[in-house]
């Protein structure tokens, strides 16, 4: 079992950056594929972002592509989203997603591949 605890959603104005925090439990961090997806009200949920389980391979929607970054520190069995110039279409709640791929080497975008799921973090951007 893993359990994932995201933090770092708010409040921010067009423009602004944001950064989502995610940790995990558990021994075997590094086996996961880990991944961010977001649901705006009334949408289906959407890719984001995905980070291999060496942190060597990542994957962005073309939506954040340029402006997010998804990166790992498997020492701290955490995931992170760092978001800049956010824009009001990026309001979202943000969930983290674990996949147990242990090659450390894939990256996956596809919600049902992945197995277990934070409760989300909201993320509102003004106008």
């Amino acid at each position: 079992q893993v359990q994932l605890v995201e933090s770092g959603g708010g409040l921010v104005q067009a423009g602004g950056s944001l950064r989502l925090s995610c940790a995990a439990s558990g021994r075997t961090f590094s086996r996961y594929t880990m991944g961010w997806f977001r649901q705006a009200p009334g949408k289906d949920r959407d890719f984001v972002a995905a980070i291999s389980g060496s942190g060597g391979n990542t994957y962005y929607a073309d939506s954040v592509k340029g402006r997010f970054t998804i990166s790992r520190d498997n020492a701290k069995n955490s995931v992170y989203l760092q978001m800049n110039s956010l824009k009001p279409e990026d309001t979202a709640v943000y969930f983290c997603t674990a996949a147990f791929r242990p090659s450390g080497l894939t990256v996956v975008t596809t919600d049902e591949a992945y197995t277990y799921w934070g409760q989300g973090t909201q993320v509102t951007v003004s106008s």
